[in-house]
């Protein structure tokens, strides 16, 4: 499959939001660079930023908020934080 800019950024998107562990990123991104099966006009981009992605388990380079956010913006998305409590009715109570 070839991966664009929607796939890198539907699989931070995703480890940012829980759904994926860094270790299941890590892994996409190691095989992605296999793969290398890139979208022609953004070969340079992916590569660089999947590369860094599958670099994360690294002690020495991590994966930081602002490591996604700048990963985010470099394909042309933003990152947003909602923060919502876990009581279902909490924007009910504030009048919200």
């Amino acid at each position: 499959m070839k991966i664009t800019r929607q796939i890198v950024a539907d699989k931070i998107a995703d480890y940012l939001h829980g759904k994926v562990s860094q270790a299941e990123l890590v892994d996409w991104a190691e095989r992605a660079m296999m793969d290398a099966d890139f979208d022609e006009t953004d070969t340079e981009l992916l590569a660089d930023i999947i590369g860094r992605l599958g670099l994360a388990d690294v002690a020495e380079f991590g994966l930081r908020w602002q490591d996604c956010e700048e990963f985010l913006r470099r394909l042309g998305y933003r990152a947003k934080v909602i923060v919502s409590s876990e009581s279902s009715d909490w924007g009910e109570r504030d009048g919200r």
